[in-house]
């Protein structure tokens, strides 16, 4: 059984990985997805996220690292996948998450989602807040995998060199 995760991934916290690594266990083959959102400014470009990616989940032989501008439920048809997983943080995660369903059950309903609830300790996570946290010089360790610190270390300090100019 195949099964999608999307997201963003601007950055990839430990949040995510916590779903990365329930659903790998779940699912033959997992293919996390980074869609493409034109209204979403991100910090970081496709390329660096789909290699962030990478990085962090070299180690699940069932987990695929793509993009697509595609609605979920086309491309997890086109990928054979029966399923859409998504991580729920709170309870307000599930406002947004039930109309996203009922969203794609109407696009196509031989697809399913599936809700896995993060852990506690990561339940507080979010890319917006790493973002935030990490942009007034505070650190995010423990928060997202030691290559995404260091890469949002990087690229907010060239940011920062590049406003100051």
């Amino acid at each position: 059984m195949k099964a999608v995760y999307a997201g963003t991934f601007d950055p990839v916290t430990n949040g995510h990985l916590d779903i990365i690594e329930r659903a790998s266990k779940m699912y033959d083959e997992l293919y996390v997805t980074i869609f493409i959102n034109p209204q979403k400014q991100t910090l970081f470009s496709l390329e660096e996220r789909l290699e962030l990616l990478k990085s962090v989940t070299q180690q699940y032989d069932n987990v695929y690292i793509d993009a697509s501008d595609d609605l979920a439920v086309k491309y997890a048809k086109r990928m054979g996948a029966q399923i859409l997983v998504r991580g729920l943080r709170a309870t307000m995660d599930f406002e947004y998450e039930s109309q996203l369903a009922f969203s794609n059950q109407y696009l196509d309903d031989s697809i399913d989602m599936v809700f896995l609830m993060t852990r506690p300790n990561h339940s507080y996570i979010s890319s917006s807040s790493v973002k935030e946290i990490a942009s007034h010089q505070h650190s995010v360790k423990g928060l997202v995998p030691d290559v995404v610190e260091k890469a949002l270390k990087m690229k907010l300090d060239k940011l920062n060199i590049c406003q100051t100019k």
